[in-house]
């Protein structure tokens, strides 16, 4: 018990006062939301995304292994939440939204600054989480949006936005970089540093600035079974597959908690764009994220004992 306070207080507390931050600031001052989500994007996130990667100890053969893993986790759930909105007789957007919901986990703004906190800047263990957030951003750019798309045409040009990121291209220099061993100028990585240094605050800030103003209502059945597959059965399934594949350490532990982040805002960014059930998706970006805080302590506790 005492353990479990412990990773409350010291790792789930300071995230949700940078959240409640931003919450509170967006209500007061109306933030630019837009201005926010870009600095993350095409400022912040390439910066920590390359030094990581750069200084980094992981290989090439743990990174393919991250990914696998990510796609593997994806699968499963993809194919039970596909299956649970069909017994729910759902409809075809609420189908997409729910499934959506489950397999967009917000890896980035809210894994990153977990990752920092439970495994104290371990760069072994950001790289694990820098690796499976870059394969949630191509899936939430790739399927999330042709998927919405599909019924406007225009898959490829979707496919091909998420090409005009930095995230790719600074996550591909920082793996080119790092196996080649190519030495960057001190100049150079002082600048990056400084940058990827504001991240964290920066994306927790906006979190809770992308929440502020919505309204959630556990009316929704599906919105329980939402918080049920993302912060329950998610880690379940994880915890099992990691166990039968044999991994252990840190990169067992920094996988199995890196599943048990809330619905990814970017979920509901693009629902809302395609005017996809955007309520209900708002929804469980929210939801999850304050159920998180209990789950996620749990999530920890047991990665932390068992690998």
């Amino acid at each position: 018990m005492n353990n479990l306070l412990f990773i409350f207080i010291d790792i789930i507390l300071p995230i949700f006062i940078l959240i409640a931050i931003g919450f509170i600031m967006q209500r007061i001052f109306q933030l630019d939301l837009y201005t926010l989500a870009k600095i993350n994007i095409y400022f912040l996130s390439p910066a920590l995304i390359f030094i990581k990667l750069y200084e980094s100890s992981f290989s090439l053969s743990i990174f393919l292994k991250v990914i696998l893993f990510s796609f593997g986790f994806v699968v499963i759930l993809y194919v039970l939440s596909i299956a649970t909105a069909k017994l729910c007789k759902l409809n075809d957007k609420m189908k997409l939204s729910f499934s959506n919901s489950v397999i967009f986990y917000n890896s980035g703004n809210y894994g990153i600054p977990v990752n920092d906190l439970v495994f104290k800047q371990d760069p072994f263990a950001m790289s694990i989480q820098i690796a499976v957030m870059a394969f949630q951003n191509t899936l939430t750019f790739s399927y999330g949006v042709v998927a919405l798309k599909s019924v406007h045409g225009g898959k490829l040009k979707a496919v091909l936005g998420y090409f005009k990121m930095p995230l790719f291209y600074a996550m591909f220099i920082g793996i080119l970089f790092n196996v080649l061993a190519i030495p960057m100028p001190n100049f150079i990585l002082t600048s990056i540093s400084y940058i990827s240094n504001a991240l964290i605050a920066m994306a927790l800030l906006t979190v809770g600035a992308q929440i502020a103003h919505i309204n959630i209502s556990f009316t929704y059945i599906p919105l329980y079974l939402n918080i049920f597959y993302r912060l329950i059965v998610g880690p379940i399934i994880a915890l099992v597959g990691l166990l039968l594949l044999g991994m252990d350490g840190i990169l067992a532990q920094a996988l199995l908690i890196s599943t048990a982040m809330p619905t990814s805002v970017n979920s509901s960014i693009i629902a809302q764009e395609y005017n996809n059930e955007p309520e209900f998706a708002s929804q469980t970006v929210i939801a999850t994220t304050l159920f998180s805080s209990f789950t996620l302590t749990l999530v920890i506790y047991v990665a932390m004992h068992i690998f």
